[in-house]
């Protein structure tokens, strides 16, 4: 983080990433002495709500981020700057978004909870495009055009108004990761799923912070006494609860989340929901609480990757841990598939392993209910999906240990079928659990 202070006395001169967050009401103008070096801008947490006409000026800018600013118009400026790349405008107040501010060669677009109604012809044109994120506006339509992305791999629609999803959406050549809960044609208002107990809030003395994300935040809690009709369990053991964040999230709305979690059903490699909390002024989850054998498989994705994952210094994997990781995921994720539900978040940092690489899976905040569709739309949902799992084992093979044998060879072909640009051509997740068994 730098201070206004420093820009002013020259300190950061020469610099190319430049953070400042201290309530700015105007553009500091003495960034553009920056302007041959700049690459990374980030006044995200400030009070702005325009850029000078001579934005563009910052030549060598990549990289932008203004959310959790005052902005109620995306700058037309911004599509005159030779090298933006990456833009993020979260939580702003953006109702216009015109065909003149998104520059041709974006590669990443953050425009998660704004105001925006419609979205330029021009979209079509970011020949570049790979991660798209618009949850938590009031979309009822896509710009045909965007069928024209062929690069798109994570798109994010929850918490819009769309009326349905279209066609050309699922014909998308690398579309990887969707998310649309929470618009007109899937939104769940109230959660009336009863397969796990509903109890109330106060029953838990909650403890440490275990962690957070997009949707809540997640407790470690003692004391639980559940009831469900005439029968009542009790467990003496520690449990964690997720408590979700207010009426709408960056993934979309807690409801559509807590729906699809339960009915996904039980798995062993799913976290095990014990209960539901489904309170007027709070929505959670009562679920195990993990091993503290268990870690993340993986990192989440950089500004450098977009959209894929990373992983630990020194990470390597042999043959057969891909093979025992991969079979277990693809037994998972058929059963969500058969289930209707998308996951829309399947990568290695969602993925929990512990010494003897046995799976956890969870997350389900950017998952949709896929009951509603179609035979035919459920299927191409899969092969969606089909297409992460295949980026997830292939970010493995590039960590692979020498030397390579066979199984090597299979998992390389295994990867380039879930990898085929027609969705139709991709193999299903019980296929692939097939294709994974026959390498033991």
């Amino acid at each position: 983080m730098h201070t206004l202070q420093q820009l002013n006395d020259g300190l950061l001169q020469g610099a190319q990433r430049v953070k400042i967050a201290q309530g700015l009401r105007e553009f500091p103008t003495k960034l553009f002495e920056l302007a041959d070096t700049l690459e990374v801008l980030d006044l995200t947490d400030n009070q702005l709500s325009s850029l000078p006409d001579n934005f563009a000026d910052l030549h060598q800018l990549k990289i932008l981020f203004l959310s959790n600013n005052l902005f109620e118009h995306l700058p037309d400026v911004l599509g005159q700057c030779p090298n933006l790349e990456m833009i993020g405008f979260k939580a702003n107040q953006i109702r216009t978004v015109s065909d003149a501010s998104i520059p041709k060669q974006t590669r990443w677009l953050i425009l998660t909870d704004n105001q925006i109604e419609q979205l330029p012809h021009s979209l079509g044109q970011c020949y570049r495009l790979e991660k798209l994120a618009l949850a938590g506006n009031r979309l009822t339509s896509l710009p045909a055009s965007m069928a024209n992305c062929h690069r798109l791999a994570l798109l994010r629609l929850s918490a819009n108004q769309l009326d349905a999803l279209p066609q050309w959406l699922f014909e998308l050549p690398k579309l990887a990761w969707l998310a649309f809960s929470g618009n007109r044609f899937s939104h769940v208002e109230h959660c009336d799923n009863t397969r796990v107990p509903t109890v109330p809030l106060q029953q838990f003395q909650l403890g440490q912070l275990l962690g957070q994300g997009a949707s809540g935040l997640i407790y470690q809690a003692s004391h639980m006494a559940l009831q469900h009709g005439t029968a009542a369990f009790s467990y003496d053991d520690e449990v964690a609860i997720k408590l979700f964040k207010g009426m709408i999230t960056s993934d979309g709305y807690p409801a559509d989340e807590l729906d699809c979690c339960l009915t996904a059903g039980e798995h062993p490699n799913l976290i095990n929901v014990l209960a539901q909390i489904n309170q007027a002024d709070q929505l959670g989850l009562v679920m195990q609480l993990i091993p503290p054998s268990y870690a993340n498989l993986g990192l989440p994705p950089s500004l450098q990757t977009c959209s894929r994952d990373t992983f630990e210094p020194n990470t390597r994997f042999s043959e057969s841990r891909i093979i025992n990781i991969a079979t277990q995921m693809a037994d998972i994720l058929a059963h969500l598939h058969q289930n209707g539900i998308s996951h829309g978040d399947i990568y290695a940092h969602n993925t929990m392993i512990n010494p003897q690489d046995n799976v956890l899976f969870g997350d389900f905040g950017a998952a949709s209910n896929l009951n509603q569709f179609s035979f035919e739309r459920r299927v191409l949902m899969q092969a969606i999906e089909v297409r992460a799992f295949g980026y997830m084992i292939e970010d493995m093979l590039n960590l692979i240990e020498p030397p390579h044998s066979t199984k090597a060879q299979a998992l390389h072909q295994l990867v380039q079928d879930c990898l085929k640009p027609n969705l139709n051509a991709r193999p299903s997740f019980i296929e692939l659990k097939q294709q994974l068994a026959n390498m033991v």
